[in-house]
């Protein structure tokens, strides 16, 4: 859902540039608590951008002449917190407007409003909401992180349709808007789901510690008596995040980001994404303008000079990988406290 220039008016975008910005602001300092409790959560701050860059390449198709793809905000929230994940959402929508012309460059505090924080927000509430009813353990964050997700989509097209209402380009009838996008983005969430769903259950069976929203959860065990019967029962708690990452786990998560963004996205759906769609069908999307960095060597997910798409998009994937990991992992180590005394003590811990 990035949206193009031209979709919204001057003052609008200019609005939700501003708040944008603001909750940006904020988030930068309320990320230190975050990123405090443990030596593994810059690393994981990037990992988190990279993996959400690479996977935005991705679009699925929904139906016909349609596609979808991941936006990440409730994977975010779930694996590093929501304050973190804003900053790690508004790297890689930053990162697409200004290298690879993904979405409108006076659209950007748009889309950083839109993809975000409304996706942080009610994906991770959603899923907080859950964890406290599901049973007390990692498991869980499992299907909480999916559900929240599958709303934070539509959730993110009614907003949409509500900045429209205030600053569109173009006058519609809102009900039949609001329709287009609740329906096909409610199908764009299931696969959002489906996506969060197997990343977060992929990092609780191997690293619980990792996930932000399992913290203080239990594992549990499953014992078998010499009768033959199993009975379960409840292990440590999970971590409070003070193991170090590991070289061999960040490893395997960047290998997985690469081949995403650098082979898996050349074979993406070429169709349309739902807001696209939307406007071709509802009748404004005439009102887009050409993002004014449409040109650059990197546009359109490219590289200047490579005639093989597939090489092309690979390679533009893999820069977009790598730079979304080092601004992730540079900003939260600016942001994080340095660790003194007991605090740093506890986090040598490994």
């Amino acid at each position: 859902m990035h949206v193009p220039d031209g979709f919204l008016d001057v003052p609008t975008s200019i609005a939700t540039g501003v708040v944008a910005a603001g909750v940006v602001a904020v988030s930068l300092r309320r990320a230190r608590d975050e990123l405090a409790e443990s030596t593994a959560a810059a690393p994981m701050a990037g990992l988190v951008a990279a993996f959400v860059f690479a996977v935005q390449m991705l679009n699925f198709p929904v139906g016909v002449g349609t596609s979808g793809h991941l936006m990440g905000g409730a994977l975010a929230a779930v694996l590093v917190g929501p304050w973190t994940a804003i900053i790690c959402l508004a790297v890689v929508v930053t990162l697409q407007a200004l290298l690879f012309a993904d979405g409108g460059v006076s659209a950007l505090g748009s889309n950083v409003f839109l993809i975000g924080i409304v996706t942080v927000v009610v994906g991770y509430a959603v899923a907080r909401g859950l964890m406290a009813v599901l049973p007390k353990r990692p498991a869980s964050a499992v299907p909480a992180a999916a559900v929240g997700a599958l709303v934070s989509v539509p959730a993110t097209a009614l907003v949409f349709v509500g900045l429209y209402a205030v600053g569109g380009a173009a006058e519609l009838d809102l009900g039949q808007l609001t329709g287009f996008m609740l329906t096909w983005h409610v199908l764009i969430g299931i696969g959002e789901a489906v996506i969060t769903g197997l990343t977060v259950g992929a990092v609780v069976a191997t690293r619980p510690d990792l996930v932000r929203l399992t913290r203080g959860y239990r594992t549990a065990l499953v014992l078998t008596d010499a009768d033959g019967t199993s009975r379960e029962v409840a292990a440590a708690p999970v971590a409070d995040g003070v193991r170090r990452i590991g070289t061999g786990w960040v490893a395997a998560a960047l290998g997985v980001c690469l081949v995403l963004a650098g082979l898996v996205s050349s074979f993406a759906s070429a169709n349309p994404d739902g807001l696209e769609y939307v406007a071709g069908e509802v009748g404004f999307l005439e009102t887009a303008r050409d993002s004014v960095v449409a040109g650059s060597p990197f546009g359109d997910y490219a590289v200047a000079g490579i005639d093989n798409p597939v090489l092309a998009t690979g390679l533009a994937g893999v820069l977009g990988v790598a730079i979304a990991l080092a601004v992730g992992v540079l900003i939260a180590r600016a942001v994080r406290p340095r660790a003194t005394g007991e605090t740093a003590r506890d986090t040598e811990k490994v």
